[in-house]
């Protein structure tokens, strides 16, 4: 299963591995059963402290727990941890064999410290491109804590637990039988949901933070590069994210990033971190800006405030708050999403398998999904609101070829609708003919663009109607003094990450610019 260049890779990678580790495999014999066997012969056969059992006893068959001689970590996977999940595999290996994570130190002894009994479950799917972080998680806190465990199932593999619980959307996590979470969640906002002090913590540690020179709010490719603009300035210099890497984390392929031939979002997120991690930076992540409070006078300090109720203080702030995905806004979305509406078609498609769905959107992202989903499902719907597609022609020209894809123009949702808690289909009006129509479906994909992230910022500085996108001059300036922005939030034209970057590099020195103009002594 593992090509030569990847086993040479791998070996590389269990060098590090200093104590045993035994893999305890439950088995029967479906062709599940027989790959996973083939490709953990394959593992084992790489170094000598891996050892392999074949007679487990584990609730989920096929199935395999890495653990250590004589004892039970209950780090399990429930299925074939290939495409983006074999990065797990390899990290669960190496931390069961005594590799050290590269979290905090201070994070690892929060999870040591955590009381009580936690079995997670998540459900993940190979193409999820979210997936892998929540697992990497959950994996490293039951290496850490003997109190917690985890079982990773491929949804495709155990699909009658799919049905039963009703998910429609991965990564889908459990915690001892109930739901905990939907989608992509960090290690840290992981644990602050289990400590229930962590919040207050995190509170008084960011109100005890001295001002910054730079303040930046925001942490994808815009406010990466300002902070590393900045911080080699040599200034005190800041992020706050509600999660770094912002946008770029649902990003399957970026192959437009001069300089880099491919790479996918959580790759290219991960070393924009490192790279702002290199300087000196201070990274305040999982913290939700609500407000921005202008200083009173010029070269005066601005107050950021979080909702979860820290005030952060700072002489400039560069804004670099990105977008999010567009909702229809109509009856039903909210109600089934994570229930049949979806946003994420590399993620949740396989969940689809054999079903029929829709895609809302007729841009390059709607067609691009409908293509990717139509080697999947029984059958694509394609609706796009105006009486054209405005995809590329390729991209028009592949999805036209084929035939389980249909399109319906000029076509305006009204409603989800749905039946035992699950989508059972949508309504839209047929504008040329004023007429209602009904589409059966058991999935929905909404791919209709974005909208940026800047409605705490309505009373407070200059926004564009009715996109309410951050107005900035040539330096990137906003109408208030000492606020900056950058990025998919702002009226720069031509939303991609590299004129995201561009544009945060510039703000950077623009703040720069300004700071030394009004310094005072």
């Amino acid at each position: 299963m593992l090509d030569d260049t990847l086993k040479n890779q791998l070996k590389a990678y269990l060098e590090y591995v200093t104590r045993p580790v035994e893999i305890i495999a439950t088995l029967n014999d479906s062709a599940g059963a027989r790959d996973m066997l083939a490709l953990l012969k394959e593992v084992q056969a790489l170094s000598d402290k891996i050892s392999l059992r074949t007679d487990g006893k584990s609730e989920r068959t096929p199935s395999f727990e890495i653990t250590n001689l004589g004892t039970h970590t209950g780090l399990v996977f429930a299925g074939n941890p290939t495409g983006h999940e074999f990065s797990s595999l390899v990290l669960a290996l190496l931390q069961a064999g005594g590799h050290p994570s590269k979290e905090a130190e201070s994070l690892q002894q929060q999870i040591k410290n955590l009381q009580g009994s936690f079995h997670f479950e998540t459900y993940y799917s190979i193409t999820c491109h979210n997936c892998p972080d929540v697992i990497q998680a959950l994996n490293l806190m039951t290496i850490l804590n003997p109190n917690i465990s985890h079982t990773a199932i491929d949804g495709a593999l155990f699909q009658d637990e799919i049905e039963a619980k009703q998910i429609m959307g991965v990564p889908a996590v459990f915690l001892n039988g109930e739901p905990f979470g939907q989608g992509r969640m960090e290690l840290a906002e992981i644990v602050a949901k289990l400590d229930s002090n962590a919040a207050d913590r995190a509170v008084e540690a960011l109100n005890a933070k001295q001002p910054f020179d730079v303040l930046i709010v925001g942490g994808g490719p815009a406010g990466a590069a300002a902070a590393v603009y900045a911080a080699r300035k040599g200034i005190r210099t800041g992020i706050v994210a509600e999660r770094f890497g912002g946008q770029v984390l649902d990003t399957l392929d970026i192959e437009n990033y001069v300089s880099v031939l491919r790479t996918d979002g959580p790759r290219f997120a991960q070393d924009l971190e490192n790279h702002v991690r290199s300087y000196d930076v201070d990274i305040m992540n999982l913290q939700k800006v609500s407000a921005l409070i202008p200083a009173t006078s010029e070269g005066g300090l601005i107050e950021v405030h979080t909702e979860s109720g820290a005030v952060l203080k700072s002489r400039t702030v560069i804004l670099s708050t990105g977008a999010r995905w567009r909702s229809m806004n109509v009856p039903g979305e909210q109600e089934y999403r994570t229930k049949g509406v979806t946003y994420c078609p590399h993620c949740d498609g396989p969940l689809f398998k054999g079903k029929d769905v829709a895609v809302i959107g007729g841009g390059n992202s709607g067609v691009e999904a409908a293509i990717d989903l139509a080697g999947i499902v029984k059958s694509v719907t394609l609706l796009e609101f105006s009486d054209k597609l405005r995809a590329d022609e390729v991209l028009q020209h592949k999805l036209n070829s084929l035939s389980n894809v249909r399109v319906i123009r000029n076509a305006q949702t009204t409603e989800v609708t749905g039946a035992a808690g699950k989508v059972s289909g949508l309504n839209y009006i047929d504008r040329q003919s004023n007429t209602q129509q009904h589409l059966a479906l058991e999935g929905i994909f909404v791919q209709i663009g974005l909208l940026p992230n800047t409605a705490f910022l309505q009373d407070t500085v200059e926004l564009t109607e009715p996109m309410h996108e951050i107005i900035i001059d040539a330096h990137g300036k906003t109408n208030v003094p000492g606020v900056f922005a950058a990025g998919d939030c702002t009226n720069v034209p031509y939303k991609q990450i590299i004129i995201a970057a561009g544009e945060g590099a510039k703000a950077a020195l623009s703040a720069f610019d300004y700071l030394i103009r009004t310094r005072t002594a």
